[in-house]
């Protein structure tokens, strides 16, 4: 029971505190609505629980094995997640709604994972922390993947909510425009310790 507690405020601990991931939901539930961006919640939190199973499986022992892959994964999510950001910035709901730009669907929000330093650094350290060697280890993993998987619903949906609610405050286009700008701002910020490293080593 003491295992599963400290697993499970692990989990809510990762999951609610702001990261790509968050920032990524409550933008999508301002611009979208909260009916729309539930398959990018849902993509997201059974991606990160698959990652979790797969780090556990041997990713881990590949990446330290291969540390320029762990490099190149890094370097990819930067581009990617600085571009998000631009991609954000530059938006407003009416340039959306005229478009007719979709949120991100289940599959994205999967894959997103895999480019997502916070994930890599959480499953990494998850695996490490909280699984010992032996006959209770692969038990430990699918307890680990499992809790994430019921833990990040409500942990991330919180942010979906909110951005929704924002949704029906910020009513002008100027008032949005602001939004997004922050988003994208914050979702720079969180890149910007993984930049530090990536230049540090």
């Amino acid at each position: 029971m003491d295992y599963l507690i400290a697993v499970t405020l692990f989990a809510i601990a990762s999951s609610v505190t702001p990261g790509p991931n968050n920032i990524m939901v409550m933008s999508s539930g301002m611009n979208f609505g909260l009916k729309n961006s539930i398959p990018l919640l849902s993509g997201i939190c059974a991606g990160f629980a698959i990652m979790l199973l797969l780090v556990g499986l041997g990713f881990a022992t590949l990446f330290a094995r291969y540390p320029i892959l762990h490099y190149l994964l890094k370097c990819i999510g930067v581009v990617y997640l600085l571009f998000l950001a631009y991609q954000i910035a530059k938006s407003s709901s009416i340039k959306l709604a005229e478009t007719h730009t979709m949120p991100f669907s289940f599959l994205k929000g999967a894959l997103f994972q895999w480019v997502n330093a916070k994930a890599w650094i959480v499953a990494v350290g998850a695996v490490s922390t909280y699984t010992t060697t032996g006959t209770e280890f692969t038990y430990q993993h699918v307890m680990i993947s499992v809790v994430f998987l019921l833990v990040s619903f409500p942990c991330v949906g919180v942010w979906l909510v909110f951005g929704s609610t924002l949704q029906h405050v910020l009513k002008s286009a100027k008032a949005r425009r602001w939004f997004n700008f922050i988003m994208a701002m914050l979702l720079v910020l969180s890149v910007v310790p993984i930049i530090i490293e990536i230049f540090a080593g």
